[in-house]
């Protein structure tokens, strides 16, 4: 009988190399999985659209080996200022410019263009990692061993297919892959038409300052936002009885700047008529297909995580790919993917929503009730990162399903250089038994410990444990309080095709 797979050209293809379809692709590769990522178009889109990512996103860039290369094109962002018509300030969404516990800073802003050209350069380094551009899906018959993947090659014409074990959506709103899963939309209510003009600066305006400025006026709610080098980006949302043709126009584009720009100002890059969106797709897997990305769920722009939340879904997803292909998990591991990942890309959706109603003045108070009020002074807002939905959490335990810091090791290294893509106990070396070694090295979990990372002891006693166990994706499975908890842990995570209940 032939072997499965043998008989698959790929174990994954990805549709779509996008930011999250080439950081995806980059996981993949470096979990030594055969990947093909399949694009439509011929080069990389060459205008702006999303501008902000933080922390987490760049200790994904970072696992994947291409943090030292986005990082020179990259500007910090002071963070965000949401100002009434008058000027006057209604919430300070201010972002501190010294490294998070992430060991990145809270909020960069990047051009899209030059993200995708380092990660689409990075996938030249895995040798079993494959692009073909210019290749439009239009079919996907999936079976109990593989996907058949059909294709026409749009350069000459040419219909071709592939098989895989899996594919995965990365292909946008208008999912070609979301389709074939057959997948309903989960809407949350808010449908907007904005005007996104991006611009170039023919000279200093340095009064238009570093902060993205949410301009609260019922009039004209609008966004400013700083971008890397002389762009500058203004949205501005659409009344409803507005053709979205006319306010395009340059005529009408400068009328709408005059507050801010003048054309002895700037070049116009680009002005187009937007509708933002806030669904969730309600069916994450159909049998061998995924979705990551907007695919999967659209958001608002107001909190800039948009781009964040596809990255966060292919940091949850290769992984798991990996050990359900190495047959170290049974195909259940996935659907925890969805279950993990739902619930955490909502709740920063339904923020973005309540934040956009202080823009638009349409629910001001419920959306300031989303910081803390300070007498005499702009409520004060601060953004925790939720925490990830049941799934693979190691029963009730503290600490599950949040983000593990990254340390510093004792050589002045980023601790997860040290570690890689991979399953993490952070634990003091005097829990480590003989036995325990044994447990840790058999399950493939690497240690980290006070005497690779000083911080590693502190923080294990700050929060009043002995050991976390952290995922590849950075998440924490399970935290221990005593020994027994800790042999629990670790048989828990060692168990062969185990997929835990949900905490």
């Amino acid at each position: 009988m032939q072997d499965k797979s043998t008989s698959r050209d790929f174990d994954v293809v990805i549709v779509g190399r996008g930011p999250v379809g080439a950081t995806l692709a980059n996981l993949l590769g470096l979990c030594g999985v055969r990947t093909l990522v399949l694009e439509r178009e011929a080069r990389t889109y060459h205008l702006p659209r999303a501008v902000h990512f933080d922390d987490e996103c760049m200790r994904v860039f970072q696992t994947i080996g291409l943090a030292d290369s986005i990082l020179p094109q990259l500007i910090l962002s002071p963070g965000m200022l949401f100002r009434d018509a008058a000027g006057k300030m209604l919430l300070d969404w201010s972002r501190p410019l010294t490294l998070t516990p992430m060991g990145w800073n809270l909020s960069y802003r990047f051009h899209q263009p030059d993200l995708e050209d380092v990660l689409i350069g990075g996938l030249k380094r895995w040798p079993h990692v494959e692009l073909r551009n210019r290749c439009d899906v239009f079919a996907l018959d999936q079976d109990e061993a593989s996907v058949r993947v059909r294709y026409e090659d749009l350069s000459n014409g040419q219909l071709t297919e592939v098989r895989a074990a899996y594919v995965i959506g990365c292909d946008g709103a208008r999912s070609l892959v979301r389709r074939f899963i057959g997948s309903g939309m989960d809407d949350l209510g808010f449908h907007e038409r904005w005007l996104v003009i991006d611009a170039l600066l023919k000279r200093d305006r340095s009064d238009l300052g570093d902060y993205s400025i949410q301009h609260c006026d019922p009039a004209r709610p609008a966004t400013y936002v700083r971008g890397t080098g002389n762009r500058r980006r203004w949205e501005i949302t659409i009344h409803p009885d507005e053709d979205s043709n006319a306010v395009t126009q340059p005529t009408k584009v400068w009328e709408l700047l005059s507050k801010w720009i003048t054309p002895e100002d700037a070049d116009l890059e680009r002005a187009a008529v937007y509708t933002f969106h806030s669904v969730i797709a309600q069916q994450w897997r159909g049998g061998r297909l995924l979705l990551a990305g907007d695919s999967a769920h659209q958001t608002p722009p107001f909190l800039g995580q948009g781009m964040c939340a596809g990255i966060r879904d292919a940091a949850n997803l290769a992984w798991k790919l990996r050990e359900v292909l190495h047959e170290r998990a049974e195909p259940d591991l996935l659907d925890t993917y969805q279950t993990e990942r739902y619930p955490h890309v909502r709740e920063f959706i339904e923020l973005a929503i309540r934040l956009g109603g202080v823009i638009n003045t349409k629910a001001i108070e419920a959306g300031l009730a989303a910081g803390q009020a300070r007498e005499g002074a702009p409520v004060k807002l601060e953004v925790k990162k939720p925490l990830l939905g049941p799934g693979l959490a190691v029963g009730d335990v503290p600490l599950a399903g949040q983000l593990a810091p990254q340390f510093t090791l004792t050589d002045g290294r980023r601790s997860d250089d040290r570690t890689g893509y991979n399953n993490v106990l952070l634990v003091e070396a005097a829990s480590l038994t003989t036995p325990l070694r044994s447990a840790l090295a058999q399950a493939d979990i690497l240690v980290l410990t006070s005497a690779d990372a000083e911080g590693v002891g502190r923080w294990l006693h700050d929060q009043d444990i002995k050991a976390a166990l952290v995922r590849p994706d950075r998440y924490i499975r399970g935290a221990a309080r005593t020994d027994a908890e800790l042999d629990d842990l670790v048989a828990a995570a060692a168990a062969p095709n185990h997929v835990p209940s949900a905490a």
